[in-house]
């Protein structure tokens, strides 16, 4: 067990808590650093008396601005341990617009490549639409970065008129935390890329020749981790101030080395401070020399770069360096522990059955602080290792006053890495599903889109860490689900309006309706266009009102015959279509347009004798040749069936009016085949998914939408659901599966039977709440 051993002293961490009351006075807890620190009551207090105190305007206009702003490109290259010998500043609206610059005026020359991290933040993605100009774009993984180093160690030849590539690359992953080696920096420089990674755009060719050169993205690295750019020197680095100081907002840098200077094409616009002059009457003009000042286009956002100023002294002074220690490399050990204590804890929380609670993602653990840092990705599990959607855990969070961050984070390829998405996944949650970067879309097929992020800065606490477990044991070990989703309900109008909506997705949907108009044979599945059903006093319409019977009139069932699954009912118009392949036969749906010719028969469903209908002997010869028996039938029930025990009206059916199946516990089963074809085998009209693998097992009474019904028991499986109804293979592991999983019982699914004797115009739709009593 990991035992958290404090970073500051008792008297550093009472003056870091007095900067930052408004967190108790608000009772909030803040786990989202690596979205934004929070800045300090002081700072802000400092930095506006420091614009009270002096007149602050247009640098263009005021040589003390200008001054200030002088003195703050100074601190920032302190900061990280270099000078104006070696880097620019140039000030940008944040780490985006950076990576943006660099995009924009890169010269790739003619065998020039862009290479990028799958592992990225969305902007770094975005560079790719402006480097069209390169000659290929790769994506390479993080193995691949980091193993850049070419064997033997000997360097690439060089051309007589080589390309340049540009990698890019994230410090410190803004999903996991995880942080690349730093050293790869000057191996990809020196020795070039051992793999270009694979091809994404432009011409694919060979690129060992090229120069490289490193855009670092270092937004979420540098706001709890010292950056030394004397020991690693990447061309260029692009970051957001907000993330080291909280305040201001709108201000970010790139810092350009001499080398990466050289590597900068002219550029195609100017702005206001760019240029020496520009003539209107011709094309001359002359830019600045200054390098920062050619990029910095317009005005700069002064006051924010004033403001800069005090976020760097209060740092100093809320974290004061040590002899052995300089302040960020305290507080990149601060949130180390902290997020290496939580791991800890994380993984010992377990359910009564043994199974986890929580799915962590990272690739190094917490050991090693230089190869992670304060940040814990993870989703959570029941208790049968289904999947917590990620939109509840927030709304869960939020009612405990804790701010945490779920999603993606703007990097799809960490989520995509992490989450083990192949690019079909990608297409179903982003192409099919819809999904968008930022909303609450959380499960697909019980799958998860993304993840739950916690992050600490320099004012985190133990405490707060501590608030965030016990948020985790009392919501999701010590709490029933339907508790759970009662209390976020109660509670909902205290939720920002965006979890307000999550709120109402809380509760399980039905998500298909199926009906069997022929006993045996394959489903008509009420689904897509197709939403609603109407509903009679037998179930759903039309469900099971028909059945093939062989020439002694005993009913065909796929036990007998597993063909029947391939014979397609299709309800169209005025007629019940059945399809086997490319034949097709009708018959009429109107019950008295049947009666009107046809024999009146007696058979068996469940003992109980059935009358019905001859539909006659076109249907029958055509039942007989494609099922390679004679003297089929096809019969339609004609007169009531009730059930035996409470007299309910009934169809064809075996037991109960409606059949229940949970997706979630047919994904327990993880066949090796689509989850669609396991939901098929087990021939429900009703399908929902609660999230948790046989919880319906549990329910008395339950309504979906405006009708209520009543649980009849579970259905005892029989070896018919070992029928692929695709393609009418049998495979007996279906049931031995479920036989273990429950301790030999053959349970699966729910009987359940409408309560309400009124008809009316009652029907079920496709999205309907499901609420369980």
């Amino acid at each position: 067990m990991t035992l958290y051993s404090p970073e500051f002293s008792e008297s550093e961490q009472s003056k870091i808590d007095a900067e930052f009351s408004r967190l108790t006075e608000n009772k909030s807890v803040y786990l989202d650093h690596a979205g934004t620190t929070l800045y300090a009551e002081s700072q802000v207090k400092a930095a506006a008396e420091q614009l009270q105190r002096n007149v602050i305007c247009n640098p263009h206009t005021c040589r003390l601005t200008g001054d200030f702003v002088d003195q703050v490109r100074y601190k920032v290259l302190e900061f990280f341990n270099t000078t104006s010998e070696d880097y620019h500043v140039i000030f940008t609206a944040n780490a985006t617009a950076s990576l943006s610059l660099v995009a924009e005026n890169f010269d790739f020359g003619s065998f020039g490549n862009f290479h990028f991290c799958q592992e990225n933040h969305t902007s770094v993605l975005g560079m790719r639409e402006r480097v069209s100009h390169a000659k290929g774009i790769y994506m390479l993984t993080e193995r691949e970065i980091t193993g850049c180093s070419l064997q033997n160690g000997s360097s690439k030849e060089k051309p007589t008129d080589p390309g340049r590539s540009l990698v890019t690359f994230s410090a410190q992953c803004n999903f996991s935390g995880y942080k690349i080696p730093l050293d790869a920096i000057g191996n990809i420089q020196e020795n070039g890329l051992h793999t270009p990674g694979k091809h994404i755009w432009g011409t694919e060719g060979k690129t060992s020749n090229n120069d490289y050169y490193i855009c670092l993205d270092a937004a979420s690295f540098v706001a709890t981790n010292p950056l030394d750019l004397k020991r690693y020197r990447p061309d260029f680095v692009c970051l957001s101030f907000y993330k080291i100081f909280g305040y201001p907002t709108g201000v970010g840098a790139l810092l350009v080395s001499k080398r990466g200077a050289e590597a900068f094409r002219d550029r195609k616009f100017f702005g206001g401070g760019t240029i020496n002059y520009a003539y209107p009457h011709t094309m001359e003009y002359q830019l600045r020399e200054s390098f920062h000042q050619r990029y910095e286009d317009g005005t700069l956002p002064f006051l924010a770069i004033v403001g800069l100023l005090e976020g760097f002294r209060t740092l100093e002074r809320i974290v004061p360096k040590t002899k052995e220690l300089a302040t960020m490399e305290r507080i990149s050990r601060h949130v180390h522990g902290l997020a290496k204590y939580l791991e800890d804890q994380l993984k010992q929380l377990k359910h009564p059955n043994g199974e986890p609670l929580i799915q962590l993602y990272n690739k190094a653990g917490y050991q090693d602080r230089t190869r992670q840092g304060g940040i814990v990705a993870f989703n959570v599990r029941t208790d049968s290792g289904d999947y917590v959607g990620f939109g509840e855990i927030a709304c869960v969070a939020a009612l405990h006053g804790i701010l945490l961050r779920t999603g993606c984070f703007c990097n799809i390829g960490a989520c995509q890495y992490y989450l083990g998405l192949d690019g079909d996944a990608m297409d179903a949650i982003y192409k099919r599903a819809g999904r968008i970067c930022g909303d609450y879309f959380d499960l697909i097929d019980g799958q998860p889109t993304g993840a739950v992020r916690v992050s600490f800065g320099y004012m985190t606490t133990i405490h707060d860490v501590e608030e965030l477990l016990k948020m985790l044991r009392s919501s999701y070990l010590a709490t029933k689900p339907q508790q759970r989703i009662l209390f976020i309900e109660e509670q909902a109008g205290q939720l920002p309006p965006v979890l307000q909506k999550r709120v109402q997705n809380l509760r399980p949907k039905l998500l298909q309706m199926a009906i069997f108009p022929v006993k045996s044979c394959a489903a008509f599945k009420i689904e897509g266009y197709l939403k609603s059903w109407p509903l009679t006093d037998q179930g759903l319409k039309y469900d099971r009102e028909w059945m093939i019977v062989d020439m002694n009139g005993m009913a065909l069932t796929q036990k007998r015959c597993t063909e029947l699954c391939l014979i397609r009912p299709l309800i169209k118009n005025d007629v019940l279509e059945l399809h086997f392949g490319d034949s097709c036969v009708s018959v009429p749906l109107s019950l008295e347009d049947q009666a009107a010719d046809s024999a009146k028969c007696v058979s068996k469903v469940c003992r109980q004798p059935v009358e019905g209908l001859d539909c006659g002997e076109r249907v029958a010869e055509w039942l007989s040749t494609n099922l390679g028996q004679d003297g089929l039938r096809l019969l339609r029930q004609s007169g009531q069936r009730n059930s035996s025990k409470d007299q309910q009206k009934l169809s064809l059916v075996n037991q109960a009016q409606f059949l229940l199946v949970n997706r979630s516990s047919v994904r327990s089963l993880q066949f090796e085949e689509p989850l669609d074809d396991t939901v098929d085998r087990f021939r429900a009209n009703i399908i929902i998914d609660t999230g948790l693998a046989f919880e319906e097992l549990s329910f008395k009474q339950l309504s979906i939408g405006k009708v209520q019904f009543q649980v009849q028991g579970p259905c005892q499986r029989c070896d018919m659901i070992c029928i692929n109804q695709k393609t009418g293979e049998r495979s007996p592991e279906t049931l031995t599966t479920i036989s273990r999983l429950q301790s030999g019982r053959m349970r699966f699914g729910i009987y359940i039977t409408r309560i309400s004797k009124d008809t009316g115009d009652l029907q079920l739709s496709c999205g309907d709440t499901v609420l369980v009593e």
